[in-house]
């Protein structure tokens, strides 16, 4: 057990370092008011008018990149997600429909409590929830993987709620195709 889980760790980080999108450059600055979209601001915080990248300038780098940002968060010992991440998980969706050479990978997470099997399980049941959404919201299950990575990857690593609440999430790695 202890070598799979080394290897999923492994294997998550390489996605991760091979997914990581480069810094978009522009000359200029172009960008909309968006309102739903709730950059990582964390679990709790209010939906509200986000700047974003503006679709209509074509910088695909940034528009991975402020996908990339959000994530969906999860309360105690949950994996349902709750109505303010569907604006996201629809975000994420029509970027897809968009882009069809897309795929992306759902890493989810959980926060320390509970034993490393428990928590790699919960954070299983959170992205295969996001993993569903996406399905739902006509994305191929060809185009989309869902891993746990447990505990394993906190944001914030205190020992109380509101560093368990940025850990127990779904985050995006976006690949971009040929």
């Amino acid at each position: 057990m202890k070598t799979s889980f080394t290897v999923l760790i492994l294997v998550s980080l390489l996605l991760t370092a091979c997914a990581s999108a480069p810094k978009a450059t522009t000359t200029q600055a172009s960008t909309q008011e968006t309102p739903g979209i709730n950059e990582r601001a964390g679990p709790g915080a209010e939906t509200s008018i986000a700047a974003k990248p503006s679709v209509v300038s074509g910088d695909l780098a940034a528009q991975l990149q402020a996908i990339q940002q959000k994530s969906v968060y999860f309360d105690f010992d949950e994996f349902v997600i709750k109505p303010e991440y569907h604006g996201i998980i629809e975000q994420l969706a029509d970027f897809m429909k968009t882009h069809e050479n897309t795929t992306v990978t759902l890493e989810g997470n959980a926060d320390e409590r509970g034993s490393g099997e428990y928590n790699l399980s919960l954070g299983s049941k959170r992205a295969f929830a996001v993993f569903k959404s996406l399905e739902v919201s006509g994305i191929p299950g060809s185009r989309v993987e869902s891993i746990s990575l447990g505990e394993e990857k906190p944001r914030l690593t205190c020992h109380e709620e509101r560093c368990w609440k940025e850990n127990r999430r779904t985050d995006f790695i976006i690949k971009q195709g040929p």
